[in-house]
């Protein structure tokens, strides 16, 4: 993929050759005081072991919906891979930055209910804005894939569609059981310390704050492509900037609290990363 397109969906070990050592011909006769016999070699060096290559993960409108399903079941079933002492030092790592920001809410929350400092920006990125700019970006990889008959690119996009259907599923099940109220539902002088199990509506859309549904669909997209389009060194930096832009806009429009798309970025990495693309 040249630079160009992946723009628009935004967007040896050198083995060295021993020079055999010379002996002595046949018919050719030894100096007086020369060694009878060669010192012995050194032992070649064992090659170094490399990683096998990476696989695509098989994927295809056909096994779309049995890849959501068994990614599903792998997601819920984590709690039981940490009983067994699996992953815990990134969960532990992640969970008690969600405690700390938890405890920063209500002051940052605060500082974006009453500055107007980023009119301009929440003019441009928007709630369906941002909606918008997350179909976009997986829609336009397939279809210049067809164009192109670049099936890379086509998987690619799939894979983003699959990682932000996973991503939603579990986030609709943790809003409607935290049930945290937004920030700009609180009256002016309202207690935003008071925001759990509070909030009420449809349960099929997600009933409540946490996480942050932009958030989590924004980074799973980009883990997906900055993954693996990594060969080109400005995608990541790309992707990932475009979904903490969207987090950030989240903040700056008072729709979340910091910890709500902390997490929300948390999970939509780990569930493309880890889950979908399973590397």
């Amino acid at each position: 993929m040249n630079l160009s397109v992946a723009l628009i969906a935004l967007s040896a070990l050198a083995i060295p050759t021993r020079i055999a050592g010379q002996t002595a011909m046949p018919d050719q006769t030894p100096l007086p005081g020369a060694p009878t016999s060669a010192p012995p070699q050194a032992p070649a060096p064992s090659p170094v072991p490399q990683p096998p290559p990476a696989v695509d993960r098989p994927v295809s409108w056909k096994r779309l919906f049995p890849n959501i399903v068994s990614d599903q079941e792998r997601i819920w079933s984590f709690p039981a891979r940490l009983v067994q002492g699996q992953g815990w030092i990134p969960t532990a790592a992640v969970l008690g930055t969600t405690a700390g920001l938890i405890a920063l809410d209500p002051t940052e929350a605060a500082y974006f209910r009453r500055t107007p400092s980023f009119r301009g920006f929440n003019n441009i990125f928007t709630g369906n804005a941002t909606v918008f700019g997350m179909i976009a970006a997986p829609a336009s990889l397939y279809v210049i894939g067809l164009v192109r008959k670049d099936a890379k690119m086509q998987r690619t996009a799939l894979l983003a569609g699959e990682a932000v259907a996973d991503a939603e599923i579990v986030t609709t099940v943790l809003k409607d059981a935290t049930k945290r109220v937004r920030p700009w539902a609180f009256p002016a002088q309202g207690n935003l310390y008071d925001s759990w199990f509070e909030s009420s509506g449809s349960l099929l859309r997600g009933n409540g704050s946490f996480p942050s549904g932009h958030a989590i669909a924004a980074f799973s997209v980009a883990t997906i492509i900055a993954r693996r389009y990594g060969n080109h060194r400005w995608v990541p930096f790309a992707a990932y900037g475009m979904a903490a832009l969207v987090g950030f806009s989240r903040l700056s429009l008072s729709a979340h609290f910091m910890s709500d798309v902390f997490m929300g970025g948390a999970l939509g990495y780990s569930i493309s990363r880890f889950t979908v693309l399973q590397q």
